[in-house]
């Protein structure tokens, strides 16, 4: 494919290391000829940007990434070759909630009562908790069809960072599916963001396309009913105590 030499895929690599891999942005934007390294990107946000690309652009990183810049990483994906027909799905939606982090937080992360916070779970069953970690089956309500789906995810929260990992572990019609929510404070609130990376089977009822729309339109419904649910939740323990949440 011909990709202008640090443009657009500089911006899509930078992103990648800021949401993935803990790049401080500003620091990538004050030195953007600097070395991975000398960003400090460790081998563990090197090996999460090589997955990260393999899975977007079927493109491999080589061991040396540590010491390129971003643009000379942007051109090697670049020169990988063309996309394939139906590349890996990538889905980002956020929301601002008007509530404390605190609350979001625990609302957000209470998985065993994720169905009076979303509208499309019938049920969940906790199955496995180790420390940070939960594992559970998300019950869907019946599609259009009268299918219920149902699939065993696990999800760690790490408060330090305001930030959950989530995976599928039975993924279904899905090759993979990856999900990772961040939490930032606003001055109207919390910014919930989810972004989702994925891959469908080729036996799949829908291609990575079709997945990307459909997940796309979902979140956005799901992220309002969330944000009305929250809010709700607030304004009730503001009123009972007197005072807003911290």
């Amino acid at each position: 494919m011909t990709v202008t030499r640090g443009h657009p895929l500089t911006a899509e690599i930078t992103d990648i290391l800021v949401t993935h891999c803990g790049l401080d942005p500003d620091a990538a934007a004050r030195a953007p000829a600097a070395s991975l390294e000398e960003l400090g990107m460790d081998s563990l946000a090197l090996l999460e940007l090589t997955a990260v690309v393999a899975d977007r652009y079927q493109a491999r990183i080589p061991e040396q990434a540590a010491q390129l810049s971003i643009p000379a990483i942007a051109d090697l994906v670049a020169e990988a070759g063309a996309p394939p027909a139906d590349p890996p799905g990538h889905t980002e939606n956020s929301i601002v909630i008007a509530a404390p982090l605190s609350l979001v937080w625990e609302l957000t992360n209470d998985v065993a009562n994720w169905p009076d916070l979303f509208t499309e779970y019938a049920s969940v069953q906790i199955l496995e908790r180790d420390g940070r970690t939960v594992r559970f089956r998300l019950t869907m309500h019946p599609d259009a069809d009268g299918t219920v789906w149902s699939w065993v995810s696990e999800r760690t929260v790490d408060w330090e960072k305001r930030e959950v990992r989530a995976h599928r572990v039975e993924t279904g019609p899905f090759e993979y599916m990856r999900i990772h929510w961040c939490y930032d404070s606003e001055p109207d609130g919390t910014r919930m963001t989810w972004v989702q990376d994925f891959a469908m089977r080729p036996q799949a009822p829908l291609s990575n396309a079709g997945m990307t729309e459909r997940i796309n339109t979902n979140s956005r419904v799901q992220l309002a009913v969330i944000k009305d649910r929250i809010e709700q939740v607030a304004r009730q323990r503001a009123a009972a105590t007197g005072v807003d949440d911290e």
